[in-house]
């Protein structure tokens, strides 16, 4: 599997997810929850327990890496967010084709694509610098450290909040996945899908830094 890794920025720390954190993250996704219509997001302790517990175990079978985002100005946890369906390509591709072509990635083979997502933050951090300074230090550790080639992000294709966040991003819309899987409020969901690659990344990255850099200056002004 992947080791942990805590990637720093200048609003937020993402740290990896621990059973400590339960606590906390409970705390946070006690805020007004409006906006998590579309989104899963647990509610009291034992919710917020069975949701770390999930996330590690998937941790320790190698296809995901989970974070909590601690907030540095207020040093506490205000969401979470984490990188799934990894897989590692093998080059050259096996014969027959289709067969093995990807695996479980590990430091030494790391994730030839990957995704974020399972994000959601407090009420209190929703349309700050916070979503972008994450996507941002978790864009940068996929395409500059690991070298994906290709960063996937999904949601409920009626979650018009997430929706637009994403493509302020600057990923390109792919199309809707219909019938894809079990919603949150008991419906079948339709997916937006949407991707950034490798030769895509310098441009939103320079987007990324200057949104950031926009918000921090207003923000102090």
């Amino acid at each position: 599997m992947l080791t942990p890794v805590t990637l720093y920025g200048s609003l937020v720390c993402l740290e990896p997810m621990k059973i400590e954190h339960i606590p906390d993250l409970c705390e946070a996704a006690s805020e007004n929850r409006s906006t998590y219509a579309y989104t899963s997001v647990p509610n009291g302790i034992e919710e917020t327990k069975y949701y770390i517990d999930k996330a590690l175990t998937a941790y320790s079978k190698g296809r995901e890496l989970p974070f909590v985002v601690r907030h540095i100005e207020t040093g506490r946890i205000v969401g979470t967010t984490r990188f799934l369906d990894l897989e590692a390509f093998s080059w050259p591709p096996p014969w027959p084709p289709g067969v093995g072509v990807g695996a479980l990635p590990k430091d030494t083979n790391p994730p030839t694509v990957a995704e974020i997502g399972s994000t959601w933050y407090a009420h209190s951090v929703q349309r700050t610098g916070v979503n972008t300074e994450c996507k941002l230090l978790m864009l940068a550790h996929a395409f500059n450290v690991w070298h994906t080639i290709r960063v996937t992000l999904k949601t409920d294709a009626r979650n018009a909040r997430s929706r637009s966040a994403i493509q302020r991003l600057g990923a390109t819309f792919e199309g809707i996945r219909r019938a894809h899987v079990p919603a949150n409020d008991g419906s079948v969901r339709d997916t937006a899908y949407y991707s950034i690659l490798r030769e895509e990344w310098p441009l939103v990255c320079k987007n990324l830094q200057e949104r950031l850099r926009r918000g921090i200056s207003s923000k102090t002004k």
